[in-house]
């Protein structure tokens, strides 16, 4: 079965930190570009970091500086390090991938071949 599986998220204080991990079974994680997306309540879903197939990486202005998104192709892990956190980062975040560019994942999602995980929650208080 194909899947990706989030984990990670948590409640922190601002300026904390926190990793988020994505795990990716039954099928080729590496040809896959991957990243982390968020939604918070009343809101849409909002990029907040993409992996190309050939490591390059794209960050949402919002989070830039203070996230970092790591991919290990020997884990099939993907992560979110996510640093000097503020309130306005609390949301349920995603992972996803597609088989096709990193650039169509952050403007179009995963599209028909790729994958969804079910979410982990963080929640930031002042």
């Amino acid at each position: 079965q194909e899947q990706l599986v989030e984990s990670g998220g948590g409640s922190v204080q601002a300026g904390g930190s926190l990793r988020l991990s994505c795990a990716a079974s039954g099928y080729t994680f590496r040809t896959y570009s991957t990243g982390w997306f968020r939604q918070a309540p009343g809101k849409g879903r909002e990029g907040v970091a993409v992996v190309d197939r050939d490591g390059t990486t794209t960050y949402a202005d919002s989070v830039k500086g203070r996230f970092t998104i790591i991919k290990d192709n020997a884990k099939n892990v993907l992560y979110l390090q996510m640093n000097s956190l503020k309130p306005e980062d609390t949301a349920m975040y995603y992972c996803a991938d597609t088989p096709k560019s990193a650039s169509w994942l952050f403007s179009s999602g995963t599209g028909p071949k790729g994958h969804w995980g079910q979410g982990t929650q963080v929640t930031v208080s002042s």
